[in-house]
């Protein structure tokens, strides 16, 4: 069992005989007459527990489809609706190949003219050869469930940090299995008809071959087409020049966990705190972050609900 498994059971363990205990308690205290701190104790232990359900089992399971207009003065053609998938992490706690499986009916009820993944389709943090064959399975199928994505445009992906620890090369083969070219460092061209565009996919910064190369793979654009850059990390948006309508990104979760007035506590790269959740404006360069589907490290979500968004990239306006 993973930690986080581990700690889900904790949490039901929690759920189940946290209130028990609690009743115990605020009995015997009524019964020596210590009123007051019985209230106090039945309301703060009821907010925990509400809190704690929802934190560690609804939130993580809901599904929210997040839809975001980008105005770029460096967009042309008609607006492009954009279907961002990101950090689905399967066999951590909360996602498996079915929930995968309805992911992929709900974006393909919003009807996008493309589809981008973004990386972290794996749950977890070993190795491929240290986990059981059952779960290298689930996720190589929970891979192949993007299979079933449809969008006139095709759909494009790049690799994640945890991809790159589980075995990229597994996960890239799963993904051509799905029909999901891989773009690591590399950039397509994608004949819309009388508005062409390019997309360009940057490699995951914990690849074993190489970083990502934000000029290099730029340089494969042979045209004046526009273009948008898909990178897991948001870190390499430093290097992204104005000449690019959108990069997309994932990685952050938004923090996993957005408290009030703390806001979010962990960042999962040095340049999420910057770049932590949402659409961000640079001088003109627009830069997304999506929250993503899955979780890392806790099996808990709180105010930072999974999500899949519908981006639509426009120009000025919505020229």
């Amino acid at each position: 069992m993973t930690g986080p498994d581990s700690v889900l059971v904790l949490v039901w363990i929690g759920v189940i005989a946290g209130p028990l205990i609690c009743f115990l308690l605020i009995r015997r205290l009524l019964r020596s007459r210590r009123i007051f701190l019985a209230a106090v104790l039945g309301a703060v232990a009821g907010a925990a527990w509400l809190l704690g359900v929802w934190a560690f089992l609804v939130e993580p399971a809901t599904l929210t489809v997040r839809h975001v207009t980008v105005e770029s003065a460096e967009w042309r053609g008609p607006p492009l609706r954009i279907g961002v998938i990101s950090d689905t992490h399967v066999a951590a706690p909360h996602v498996d190949v079915a929930r995968v499986e309805r992911i992929v009916a709900r974006m393909n009820a919003e009807r996008p003219d493309v589809v981008v993944l973004l990386g972290d389709y794996t749950g977890g943090h070993a190795a491929a050869g240290a986990r059981p064959t059952a779960e290298q399975a689930e996720i190589l199928k929970g891979v192949e469930a993007f299979r079933g994505l449809r969008s006139p445009l095709g759909t494009f992906g790049v690799l994640g940090n945890h991809d790159s620890w589980f075995d990229d090369a597994a996960i890239a083969g799963a993904m051509t299995r799905a029909g999901v070219p891989v773009l690591e460092n590399r950039a397509v061209r994608v004949d819309r008809p009388g508005a062409p565009f390019w997309i360009a996919g940057l490699a995951d910064m914990h690849s074993p071959r190489q970083p990502p190369l934000v000029s290099g793979t730029l340089g494969e654009v042979t045209d004046g087409a526009p273009m948008i850059v898909l990178t897991h990390w948001p870190d390499p948006f430093v290097d992204v020049p104005d000449s690019v309508a959108l990069t997309l990104a994932g990685h952050t979760h938004c923090g996993q966990v957005n408290l009030p007035i703390l806001g979010r506590l962990v960042h999962a790269s040095r340049m999420s705190e910057r770049w932590a959740c949402g659409l961000y404006d640079e001088g003109g360069r627009k830069l997304f972050v999506t929250g993503g589907v899955g979780v890392s490290i806790l099996p808990v979500r709180f105010r930072a609900p999974p999500e899949i968004v519908i981006v639509t990239l426009a120009g000025p306006s919505g020229t």
